[in-house]
């Protein structure tokens, strides 16, 4: 296990606004009016508003304004000149078009900062040896964590198209320290390591950072991993246009918004008026910093529940219990229950027998049905069924099939498959 991490941004409350607005007035100043985008958004606003209050008042930035105003391979929200910029990155797409961002190298500089929050919190120094699982591919996670790492002086590992046996093996032969990868894919490693006879938990391996997808703060899959490498588990959160925005702890399920590069907001679900403590609401985020890209009041789908800290707390950073515990957008509705995949995640993995599963919704009869596919040691889908019968109050299908025939993930895992619009039939129909 790796040394207990410093404690997080030591800043009061009112210090920590003061600095807020402090950077979001230097932000404004420095984007207009040479940021077309945020000089025409922005026209009613404050170039210099007087409290963190009054961008309430402000509009939001949505993800498809960005998308769909953006030039081929050009992004729409720069405020320099495109000649100005150094790195390219673009999101995934996994919820539409791919969407292009470009970064100053003083805006990569800002995410080095964010990052040296996150490694404090998981010890890494220099000296380490940092193996970072992932494709890479133009996705600014992976690539940010990287330089980070560089940047630390601790040795960063790249393993681009390699499998995951060769993975493993680099892992071995170099006495790597800490692992970056996606929850998903640090549990399909050890899956991997299992199989090939490789104790994880005897490898150095000390720190799992984990990012792209709920699960580094969902309990039962941070324990699944912990006791898979015998290491703790740093949750983390970002996003390439955003940037990275939360940090978890050694010993919680739940993230940080990092305060000082980024100021947070939070819509009810229910209602769409601020969010009180707990409750469920849709994270919006400004950035107080990266100057050639910004984004501000972005509506980022994520959803979360926010906490405040007591006055008198050692950190008052905002936590958010849980973690991101899905997306507006992968919320499902099934008979009148909402459905988020962390939730199902949570209960499937308390099952430490079961080695990956997917969920399929369709529509029988014009009712909505469920069938979980479980690869279980056991081949014991009934007490699966119970467990979910119990926990979400209702009906699921749970059939076990062969080890190895679900889909791995290296990056973000789609786990849920909702075929309901292609399988509506009349409700007259026999049911299959």
């Amino acid at each position: 296990m790796s040394a207990p991490a410093p404690s997080p941004s030591p800043l009061s409350r009112a210090a920590l606004d003061r600095l807020k607005l402090e950077r979001l007035r230097r932000l404004i100043g420095e984007i207009l009016p040479a940021n077309r985008f945020y000089a025409e958004k922005l026209a009613r606003a404050s170039a210099a508003p007087e409290s963190l209050a009054e961008l309430e008042h402000w509009p939001f930035t949505y993800k498809d304004e960005l998308v769909t105003g953006a030039h081929p391979g050009t992004p729409v929200n720069l405020t320099w000149p495109a000649e100005r910029y150094v790195r390219f990155h673009q999101t995934s797409g996994t919820h539409g078009r791919p969407l292009p961002v470009f970064d100053t190298a003083a805006d990569w500089e800002w995410w080095m900062g964010c990052w040296r929050e996150i490694l404090d919190r998981g010890g890494v120094r220099a000296g380490d040896r940092v193996l970072v699982a992932s494709s890479f591919g133009p996705y600014a996670g992976f690539w940010s964590a990287f330089d980070a790492v560089l940047e630390r002086g601790a040795m960063a590992v790249p393993t681009g198209g390699m499998p995951s046996l060769a993975r493993l093996e680099m892992a071995r032969s170099l006495g790597v320290t800490a692992i970056v990868a996606t929850p998903s894919y640090a549990m399909h490693l050890a899956e991997v390591a299992r199989d090939h006879k490789i104790d994880t938990a005897r490898l150095p391996v000390r720190l799992v950072i984990v990012a792209g997808e709920p699960g580094g703060s969902i309990p039962s899959v941070r324990a699944r991993i912990a006791e898979a490498w015998g290491a703790d588990v740093l949750d983390h959160a970002g996003a390439t246009e955003v940037g990275p925005w939360g940090a978890g702890t050694l010993d919680g399920d739940g993230i940080h918004v990092l305060e000082p590069f980024f100021h947070a907001e939070f819509l009810a679900v229910e209602t769409g008026r601020p969010a009180a403590a707990g409750e469920l609401s849709e994270l919006v985020l400004t950035t107080l910093g990266r100057a050639g890209a910004p984004v501000i009041r972005y509506r980022t789908g994520d959803l979360v529940r926010p906490r405040w800290p007591d006055a008198d707390a050692a950190c008052q950073l905002v936590w958010l219990e849980g973690g991101v515990l899905g997306r507006t957008d992968d919320m499902v509705v099934v008979r009148g229950v909402n459905i988020f995949p962390s939730a199902i995640d949570e209960i499937v993995r308390s099952f430490p027998e079961i080695v990956e599963y997917r969920l399929t919704l369709d529509t029988v009869a014009s009712l909505d049905s469920m069938s979980l596919e479980v690869e279980d040691h056991l081949s014991d889908p009934v007490r699966v069924a119970r467990e979910l019968q119990v926990r979400l109050g209702l009906r699921v299908d749970v059939a076990a099939v062969p080890i190895g025939s679900l889909p791995r993930f290296e990056g973000k895992g789609r786990r849920i498959v909702d075929r309901r619009a292609k399988t509506r039939v009349p409700a007259s129909a026999p049911i299959p």
